[in-house]
């Protein structure tokens, strides 16, 4: 099992910047790619930002040149420094691991996703 702990949310004014980290524990061997997705009320999650364990990173349209996804894979973290932040990035963030799993001799290998709890960001303007 992999639990995923977001912090740094918060509320700022438009123009202002925020950093979230996640940390993962448990079973992180097999831990791929990581990621951000965020959702805001009415709306389904989106993804913001991942990152593979090789660090590419790939973003979503809407905050590229803006925010900016590391990990440090050695003590499983990953962060999205967010900058120039918009009203329309109000939403709560997801921290999310692809994992895989069953590496156990008596276990089948499969990708699974695991999610923390989210963290509020709330940007006026």
């Amino acid at each position: 099992q992999v639990q995923l702990v977001e912090s740094g949310g918060g509320s700022v004014q438009a123009g202002d910047s925020l950093t979230l980290s996640c940390a993962a524990s448990g079973a992180v061997f097999g831990i791929n790619t990581m990621g951000w997705y965020r959702q805001a009320p009415g709306n389904e999650r989106e993804l913001v930002a991942k990152i593979t364990r090789g660090l590419v990173a790939t973003y979503a349209d809407s905050v590229k040149g803006r925010f900016n996804i590391s990990r440090d894979n050695a003590k499983n973290t990953v962060s999205l420094r967010m900058i120039s932040l918009h009203p329309e990035d109000t939403a709560v963030y997801y921290c999310h691991a692809l994992v895989l799993v069953g590496l156990r001799f008596d276990e089948t290998a499969a990708l699974k996703d695991f999610w923390g709890q989210g963290t509020r960001v709330t940007v006026s303007p």
